[in-house]
């Protein structure tokens, strides 16, 4: 960022230069650039820290005692899900994905970090749309559920009419009308059902999710891989081939790119699977998978340690300085290893 400042005032004097000002009205004009980019600069700085981790239970019996109704099953989920998006759109600064102006447009790392989160907002959503509102495949969408999903899955840098804020914003509304119907009685068509064949088909989708960035992450350091593609099916056609061994590395500049998707990934993950555990725990204690949940969000809030670096720092796997993108993939595969382990303890009777 400071490269960026230097860079904005040398070419604002060049161009203050060209237009023939007098001397007076260009140091005027450069004075207020330099105090405006400071500004920008400090601004920047704060609203790049990102938001600490919040008591889902808690923020459950608090939101159910503040609307005068008592949790039910799924209850935990539903405003989790609508907490985790409130707080990615309200958090220092907003929601900075679609800023045009400084400092926003300056900082690349939160709206990865906000993107990370958007995706499992997303994937949820649709979980909660197609599986766990729905007693089978013959059963109709829930109402608010069907306005929700189109609306978290909207443009994320939109920033014009309508802007990403606001539609996403219309999703959250959506949630805490569904949420509202969930605890009351009178409200028998808005159901969510806290099955293990439900869970098990959201975590495969979480499962994907993990695997991905943490092949992402481990290819900061680049590495040759065999391909696999096919592996284990004799039959198995792709459209184009490739090549049998080749090199994967990650751009020098979307290393902490992919760090920080990462990051806000798992935080949002963290939250929702202990609002998991809440709703779906006597399926879990029934299949003795508590202990294996609780160790992924283990896992996961292992990712969300302070970083002490001014700078996410990528040295070779055993260099002289670390790799920070390698220590989060050891979280997130180790996460990943997790979710897989506890669908198969939910197939099992």
């Amino acid at each position: 960022m400071r490269q960026k400042l230097g860079d904005s005032v040398e070419i604002m004097k060049e161009r203050i230069e060209d237009m023939g000002m007098g001397s007076g009205l260009r140091n005027t004009i450069v004075a207020v650039v330099i105090v405006y980019l400071l500004f920008a600069g400090v601004l920047g700085y704060l609203w790049s820290s990102e938001p600490e981790v919040f008591d889902v239970r808690q923020h459950a019996n608090s939101l159910a005692e503040e609307m005068g109704i008592e949790p039910v099953v799924g209850f935990t989920t539903s405003v989790t899900l609508m907490h985790v998006a409130e707080t990615m759109l309200d958090k220092p600064g907003g929601y900075l994905s679609n800023d045009v102006f400084l400092p926003g447009l300056w900082l690349d790392n939160v709206p990865r970090w906000e993107y990370g989160v958007l995706v499992q907002v997303r994937d949820l959503s649709r979980a909660l749309r197609k599986d766990f509102s729905r007693s089978q495949s013959q059963s109709t969408q829930d109402k608010d559920l069907e306005i929700a999903e189109p609306q978290f899955h909207f443009d994320n840098q939109s920033w014009a009419v309508p802007s990403s804020e606001s539609e996403y914003r219309r999703g959250i509304k959506a949630m805490l009308n569904y949420s509202k119907r969930l605890a009351d009685p009178a409200e028998d068509k808005s159901q969510f059902y806290a099955r293990a064949d439900n869970l098990n088909q959201w975590l495969l989708d979480v499962e994907t999710r993990l695997g991905s960035l943490s092949q992402r992450l481990s290819a900061s350091v680049g590495k040759r891989r065999l391909n696999t593609d096919l592996a284990g099916d004799t039959a198995a056609r792709q459209s184009t081939a490739n090549a049998d061994d080749q090199e994967v590395k990650t751009p020098f500049l979307e290393i902490d790119d992919v760090f920080y998707e990462a990051r806000g990934a798992s935080w949002a993950l963290l939250h929702i699977l202990k609002a998991v555990e809440v709703d779906f725990r006597i399926i879990l204690e029934k299949k003795n998978a508590l202990v294996s949940l609780r160790q992924i969000i283990r896992e996961l809030e292992g990712t969300q340690e302070p970083i002490w670096s001014p700078m996410i720092l990528n040295d070779s796997g055993f260099g002289l300085f670390a790799n920070h993108s390698l220590v989060m993939a050891s979280y997130v595969s180790r996460a990943n290893a997790g979710i897989s382990d506890l669908r198969a303890l939910l197939t099992r009777g």
